[in-house]
């Protein structure tokens, strides 16, 4: 068996095994078991993974292995992994096993789907071919509609209905490009590094079916990572998604969104990618600022963080399409940056709302007295998320905002700094909100009773505030790492440039 298959086989042999114990102790042990491992083997490939390339291995994919599985239509079970990858993994593993602590005292059934969930999720971050690619996404989808309509909290059916059928649509789109680009590279391969190393060959796409094949996998893509307008699932999801399944939807979920516009969309129809780039960027532009706005003007604290992932994600998705190195390193260095900040802002929300039953702040205030640990973190997040220097979030935030201003057009240096200003917008609502609900003088009384976080809660709440603190402080290993996954797409991107003359702003 191939390494990276493990990353699908631990969830797996955690189904099973959460199908065969009985009692809440068994149901815990399972989890903590099979979450742990997952994080283990995520930092063992991340230091394999350096090793090899420090050893002199330049190959685009490591660790690679091809099975075929449906022999008739070329589609095999081929894995492998770049620096890429290795970040997502990585991310992956950290929020399933600070989510396994989140829900502590959820039951068997709830810890089956969000299994299943993680399986897919693990599953599209290892496979280089498209429809083994789609499968796993289809896998991480399915189970949301239950994850909320069964355990989440107030209007959760109408939330469960609009995401599933949204992205459902996205998924028709998505397989509509998937199968375009197939036929369009001359039906031979599903494997992505085949199908670009094809473009000098004589099975290329045609620019013509470029032009049909990339909006519509782009935008089907886009709808998972909230592209505007396409967004509108996401609030209502997040608020009511429980505690842990918001934490994995935002914090890796919608980032299979941008993973799949960078490796498919971009990777494998450059020249359309270059000609049509530009009007989703706007569209991404624009979920940057309403985002943040619509951020501002909520009170619900689920549906304030929801719209700021709308705003951060589409900061993904702005950066990747300024198809330039450093920009696009800034992209995958914020899917990190957000999965993180998000899943501890969910997490942080999740335990507040489980003591308060509100989550409404203008009932809420003077919790840094009644609740002092999850208050300081709640703050620490807050920071990260506005992109304080010394976390995270400056970190990615600054590289893409410095890789895209390096484009020397108008049109892009604008949009730049349009974008900038979702920095001073998130500035008002985070501060806002800090102001509003930790700080004064608490007069509810049923508040006043209120107890702080539980060590399983602090196990998670550390794990998350030490991930963003330490990708701030030392981000140089995975920027690089990063870095060099980034370069070929880049590189094949802009190596095969068509004529602009489509872009009316070039």
């Amino acid at each position: 068996m191939n390494f990276l298959s493990i990353f699908v086989l631990i969830p797996v042999l955690m189904l099973l095994g959460l199908w065969l114990v009985k009692g809440q102790k068994g149901i815990r042990s399972v989890m903590v078991v099979g979450s742990s491992c997952l994080l283990v083997l995520s930092v063992v490939l991340t230091i394999l993974f350096l090793q090899e390339r420090a050893a002199g291995n330049t190959a685009e994919m490591l660790f690679t292995a091809s099975l075929d599985w449906i022999t008739p239509l070329h589609i095999k079970y081929a894995v492998g992994v770049d620096g890429i990858s290795v970040a997502m993994l990585l991310l992956s593993s950290i929020i399933v096993f600070t989510g396994t602590f989140v829900s502590w005292n959820m039951n068997k059934e709830y810890f089956l789907w969000f299994t299943l969930l993680s399986a897919g999720v693990f599953g599209f971050f290892i496979t280089i071919d498209m429809f083994a690619m789609f499968m796993f996404y289809e896998v991480a989808l399915i189970p949301m509609y239950l994850l909320i309509g069964v355990w989440g909290t107030g209007p959760k059916e109408y939330a469960a209905m609009k995401l599933t059928l949204m992205l459902m649509g996205g998924s028709a789109f998505l397989m509509c490009g998937i199968f375009g680009i197939f036929y369009g590279a001359g039906a031979q391969t599903m494997n992505i590094l085949d199908i670009a190393h094809q473009a000098n060959g004589a099975h290329a796409i045609a620019l013509a079916q470029q032009h049909i094949w990339f909006p519509l996998t782009f935008a089907g893509f886009g709808v998972l990572g909230a592209l505007f307008p396409f967004h509108t699932w996401s609030p209502d999801g997040h608020a009511s998604a429980p505690t842990a399944v918001s934490m994995l939807h935002a914090g890796v979920l919608m980032k299979l969104g941008g993973y799949g516009c960078f490796r498919i969309a971009m990777f494998l129809m450059p020249q359309a990618a270059q000609d049509l780039g530009w009007i989703f960027l706007i569209l991404t532009g624009i979920s940057v600022v309403y985002g943040a706005f619509s951020a501002c003007v909520q009170t619900d604290l689920k549906y304030i963080n929801a719209y700021s992932s709308v705003s951060h994600c589409g900061l993904v998705l702005f950066g990747i399409l300024m198809i330039n190195q450093v920009a696009a390193t800034g992209a995958v260095l914020q899917m990190l940056s957000h999965g993180l900040t998000t899943a501890l802002f969910f997490a942080l929300i999740g335990m507040i709302y489980g003591r308060t039953h509100t989550r409404d702040i203008r009932e809420m205030t003077g919790l840094m007295r009644i609740m002092p640990f999850l208050s300081v973190c709640y703050v620490i997040a807050g920071l990260a998320n506005l992109g304080l220097p010394g976390f995270s979030g400056f970190v990615a935030e600054m590289t893409i905002f410095v890789g895209s201003f390096a484009q020397a057009d108008t049109f892009h240096r604008v949009l730049t700094i349009a974008a900038c200003t979702s920095i001073v917008i998130t500035a008002v609502y985070i501060l806002r909100l800090v102001g509003k609900i930790l700080y004064g003088v608490c007069t509810d009384e049923h508040h006043l009773k209120l107890s702080d976080a539980t060590w399983e809660e602090r196990l998670a709440v550390i794990c998350l505030v030490a991930a963003i603190a330490g990708l701030g402080v030392a981000p140089f290993w995975i920027s690089s790492m990063i870095d060099g996954g980034v370069a070929p797409i880049v590189n094949h991107i802009t190596a095969y440039a068509a004529d602009l003359s489509l872009n009316p702003f070039m």
